[in-house]
């Protein structure tokens, strides 16, 4: 029982850098796997990056691994995106999510709790 929403979308330019928040309600937050994915038009949703409830344990997908960096506040019930060196390829929807259970988890059908998405539209 979590409710997701995302902000801080927008645009950027390649090579910019953004970053985007997902903020929790429902005290279970801080005990539960969260993690952030990707949506393109016409495109399936993809895993980006996920973190385990006390920090300790973080994973990232091949295409944004040392340019994005997540982080969580449980105290402020509220995910992080960092997203640095920005290429038009990671134009997408992002979607925060939620799981109880281990990090290193990619398939979408395994986390229970999604938020809405904010846009990320990078231009050349």
């Amino acid at each position: 029982q979590v409710q997701l929403v995302e902000s801080g979308g927008g645009l950027a330019r390649t090579g910019g850098s953004l970053r985007i928040s997902c903020a929790a309600s429902g005290r279970t937050f801080s005990r539960l796997t969260m993690g952030w994915f990707r949506q393109a038009p016409g495109k399936e949703r993809e895993f980006v990056a996920s973190i385990s409830w006390n920090g300790g344990s973080l994973y990232y997908a091949d295409s944004v691994k040392g340019r994005f960096t997540i982080a969580r506040d449980n105290g402020k019930n509220t995910v992080f995106l960092q997203m640095n060196s920005l290429k038009p390829e990671d134009t997408a929807v992002y979607f925060c999510a939620g799981r109880s259970g281990a990090v290193l988890v990619t398939t979408i059908s395994l986390w229970t709790s999604w938020g809405q998405g904010t846009q990320v539209t990078v231009s050349s």
